[in-house]
């Protein structure tokens, strides 16, 4: 092989990297002045309900659909994995805990996270691209404090109010499940739920949801904002929303259980 073959990857693995570093140093200039102009965003009242209603109104159905079949299919695996090896009351505490601490957040804010931080990226790019952002620095308002936060504080209120629908939607759809296909009563599978019940499962949940609602609206304010390219640069301003938001709602999933159930929370 020449030395020009051995090259080309090394070359490309650098500019992969310059790429990463470079990313990153634009994510924290944004985050930056997205928390700067937080406090005088907060006037923005009507446009945080707006995007309360859209986020949270308007992923209902889909929070529904979702939260259902979750919960069905927790109790009807769990029955099933318990057959005739443990009792089945405890069907209805496994699917309560799992619920809670980490179907409820996590699978809600992954669906609620595609459609919200793809509609973000797509509004702000196309605004981007068509010189409207421009528009607003000439009329003296600042586009991260009119665009972002109002959609990132909507976000943070909107996410932890959907996943105390989505938790109990889905522990209903698990009770139906256990009632029609395991074979256990309603009340059976409601004591279950309440022999290791603990308070603190719930609000380590809507800590989650909290944190990840935040994440689903800077990805999308922040891919959007990042558009370039015409009608091309949004599409894929959309795309990278979407894989980012998803992504780091399953990363950060992993340090708040660490923080969460280890510190905040331990087991005694």
């Amino acid at each position: 092989m020449s030395t020009l073959d051995l090259t080309r990857p090394i070359a490309a693995t650098g500019q992969w990297v310059i790429s990463l570093l470079a990313s990153t140093g634009e994510l924290a200039n944004f985050l930056l002045r997205l928390f700067r102009e937080l406090p005088p965003g907060l006037r923005y009242v009507r446009l945080i309900i707006e995007q309360c209603s859209y986020i949270g109104v308007g992923s209902m159905p889909l929070v529904i659909l979702t939260s259902v079949f979750v919960g069905a299919v927790a109790a009807l695996q769990t029955g099933y994995q318990f057959q005739g090896a443990i009792p089945l009351i405890y069907v209805g505490t496994v699917v309560a805990k799992s619920v809670v601490i980490e179907l409820g957040p996590v699978l809600t804010s992954l669906v609620v996270g595609a459609r919200v931080s793809a509609s973000i990226a797509a509004e702000i790019g196309s605004m981007k691209v068509t010189e409207q952002i421009d528009a607003l620095d000439t009329l003296a308002i600042r586009p991260i404090r009119y665009l972002a936060v109002p959609r990132f504080v909507a976000a943070l209120i909107m996410m932890p109010v959907l996943v105390v629908f989505a938790d109990a939607i889905a522990l209903l759809g698990g009770m139906a499940v256990a009632v029609t296909r395991v074979g256990i009563t309603a009340n059976t599978f409601t004591r279950g739920m309440r022999l290791m019940f603990e308070v603190n499962d719930i609000y380590g949940g809507l800590i989650k949801a909290f944190v990840f609602g935040g994440v689903i609206a800077i990805s999308g304010c922040f891919f959007g904002f990042a558009t370039r390219g015409g009608a091309e640069g949004v599409g894929a301003s959309t795309r990278q929303a979407v894989v980012a938001s998803c992504v780091m709602i399953l990363v950060a999933d992993y340090f708040l259980a660490e923080v969460i159930f280890r510190l905040i929370f331990p087991v005694k």
